[in-house]
């Protein structure tokens, strides 16, 4: 029996990643209440609605670099990684949701079909130079730490803990 070599690419290595975040985000944000979501428990720590919406923007982000043109529904909130803003109600939860659930299989596809000559292209930022590959890897890494973050706020608020997909 014959079998093809597939040819991967610089991506492969972190869509298993890309998948299991895909779902915990799901399932961090699952049942939060509005109130409980824009509690910051009295800290200038990010509420876990700043924390999803920061994730949602940076998943459209992605996509963008890959070459899509899209925008989340909250936009404005956080265009330009801006930081959380006192005294704003960020927006509920499922709405955050609605825009995952939107965005994951348009950058997944896009991941799975971009060039190699594409991630070696250089992104410049005020003061910094980055590879795509870079920033996309970058991007990857930052999802479990803010999941991570909603995970220990729905603890701290007396939710159950997280599911995990397995």
């Amino acid at each position: 029996m014959e079998t093809k070599e597939m040819k991967k690419t610089s991506v492969d290595s972190f869509i298993g990643l890309y998948d299991l975040h895909s779902q915990l985000f799901i399932n961090v944000i699952n049942g939060i209440s509005e109130k409980d979501a824009n509690n910051r428990l009295n800290t200038k720590a990010n509420h876990p609605s700043w924390l999803a919406g920061s994730l949602v923007h940076e998943r459209y982000e992605m996509a963008n670099m890959l070459g899509t043109n899209l925008q989340s529904t909250h936009n404005d909130l956080f265009k330009n990684f801006q930081g959380i803003k006192d005294g704003v109600v960020y927006p509920v939860l499922n709405e955050y949701k609605s825009d995952w659930e939107k965005i994951t299989p348009i950058l997944k596809e896009a991941l799975l079909g971009v060039s190699e000559e594409k991630l070696e292209e250089v992104i410049e930022m005020p003061g910094m130079k980055f590879t795509v590959f870079d920033m996309v890897t970058m991007l990857i890494h930052r999802e479990p730490y803010c999941i991570g973050q909603i995970a220990l706020y729905r603890r701290l608020l007396g939710y159950e803990a997280m599911k995990y997909p397995f």
